[in-house]
């Protein structure tokens, strides 16, 4: 701990976000960076703690105090090997993490202000990467097994990474086209350039892992002949099946999955070409976004650069709270408190309460949605609270629904002993760091295995 007043005599900063009428305009990054005067500062603020609670938030497990002394004492190279300790791509969780140890930290407790933990490791790993700290390791010692990992998500990548570490030769199935999962396919460029996503794969195929694209892997071949192959296989497949809503007017021309816009679009800026009737867009259409989570807001920042006419995005679920405190999850749990991102700075009316009652159609094409406004009511016999409708039906303009409900998670088959499920995949969508810590464990228990 370099400095132990820093933190009362220097207040958080962020690096804050490109101008608005500047950044709706492309999908470059919209998040700036601090200079490194200004981001030893931050990471001066670090209390060294003797609970460090960000280390216990930290799916990872990640040592904060460490490497933010690291940083602050200018030893980045130092600071980049505690990071990679227990962190394996700090490039993706340093841009799109909630920042659970943030919630968790001492300093937020008090004052509101915690260390900025998250754009501090942004800023320690892309230093590694240009001052050549990461190298591919060429001394990896074989043990002779093989290992397959299903899906190029952050769970597969992290599992596939410390699996060929250990020493195992780790082939990776991925069924698109290139790797990262809904880190390449979900997660729009304006918040991760899929560059970052290329530049790991690369390093990781010099490291001896191979990747096979555009490979579907099913159930059956699992079990019938891939965990024959294999010594062992860790299938980190995801999430695949989205949320649906079931409302008359369903098939209407103009109601879309969000992944449908999002992953095409990032299809379209890779260079890929949809033809007329295929391509999803919200240029000069009224949009509806529903769902009121990071994939709904993901949905309104795209709309914005396709040059949308108005968003407005629907939650069935009350408004949470405001402010930094969560009455029903003090510190140092995560707050459930109002989000507001980027995309919403952009533009974006957004409701409460909302229950869809029905698509609007004129020959065969989306005009509207008719909604209403519910209340939620205390269930007598305990449980799920009931839903009580409230005033009258009214209908929300849209050429374009977006929905944005989450996601399924996937039931599977019994395996053979040698298969390992990880990531989303196992608990239902999450988190990315979740993911990647899910993809450590799980490559651990991998090893422990073939290790008897």
């Amino acid at each position: 701990m370099g400095n132990p007043k820093a933190f009362l005599e220097i207040h958080r900063q962020e690096a804050g976000y490109r101008p608005i009428q500047d950044r709706i305009h492309d999908f470059s990054e919209v998040e700036q960076t601090l200079n490194t005067r200004e981001r030893k500062l931050q990471a001066s603020r670090c209390m060294d703690c003797g609970v460090p609670f960000c280390h216990w938030a930290c799916p990872l497990g990640n040592k904060a105090p460490e490497w933010n002394d690291a940083l602050y004492k200018g030893d980045w190279e130092l600071a980049y090997k505690l990071l990679t300790s227990t962190n394996p791509f700090p490039e993706f969780t340093g841009r799109i993490c909630p920042a659970l140890c943030e919630k968790a930290c001492v300093l937020n407790r008090f004052n509101h202000e915690p260390t900025t933990n998250r754009e501090d490791e942004a800023a320690i790993i892309e230093a590694a990467f240009r001052e050549g700290f990461i190298q591919p390791m060429t001394d990896i010692v074989r043990n002779g097994k093989k290992v397959a990992v299903i899906g190029a998500g952050p769970a597969g990548l992290a599992a596939a990474n410390d699996l060929n570490l250990m020493g195992y030769q780790v082939t990776v199935f991925e069924k698109n086209e290139a790797a990262g999962g809904l880190l390449r396919y979900g997660i729009p460029n304006f918040k991760l350039n899929k560059a970052i996503i290329d530049r790991r794969i690369k390093l990781l195929e010099a490291e001896d892992i191979e990747f096979k694209y555009n490979c579907p892997v099913s159930s059956d071949a699992i079990s019938s002949h891939l965990s024959a192959e294999f010594d062992a296989v860790v299938l980190a497949s995801g999430t695949p099946t989205a949320r649906d809503l079931k409302a008359p007017g369903r098939e209407l021309k103009g109601v879309h999955f969000a992944l449908e816009l999002l992953s095409q679009q990032n299809r379209v800026l890779a260079g890929i070409e949809f033809s007329k009737d295929e391509r999803i867009t919200a240029k000069g259409k009224d949009v509806l976004v529903i769902g009121g989570g990071d994939t709904g807001s993901d949905c309104i920042g795209t709309a914005h650069r396709q040059g949308c006419k108005s968003v407005t995005q629907i939650e069935i679920m009350p408004k949470p709270v405001e402010g930094p405190e969560d009455p029903q999850n003090p510190w140092p749990n995560w707050p459930r408190t109002l989000k507001t991102t980027s995309s919403h700075e952009e533009g974006c009316t957004r409701r409460w309460n909302i229950n869809t009652l029905e698509f609007l159609g004129k020959d065969g094409k989306l005009i509207g949605v008719k909604v209403q406004e519910i209340d939620w009511e205390p269930n007598p016999n305990g449980g799920r609270p009931i839903m009580v409708e409230k005033g009258e039906p009214e209908i929300i303009k849209a050429e374009l629904v977006l929905l944005a409900m989450g996601f399924l998670k996937p039931e599977h088959p019994e395996y053979p002993e040698n298969v390992f499920v990880c990531g989303d995949s196992a608990n239902g969508a999450s988190l990315v760091v979740r993911a990647m810590a899910s993809g450590k464990q799980t490559a651990a228990k991998v090893n422990q295995f073939l290790s008897k």
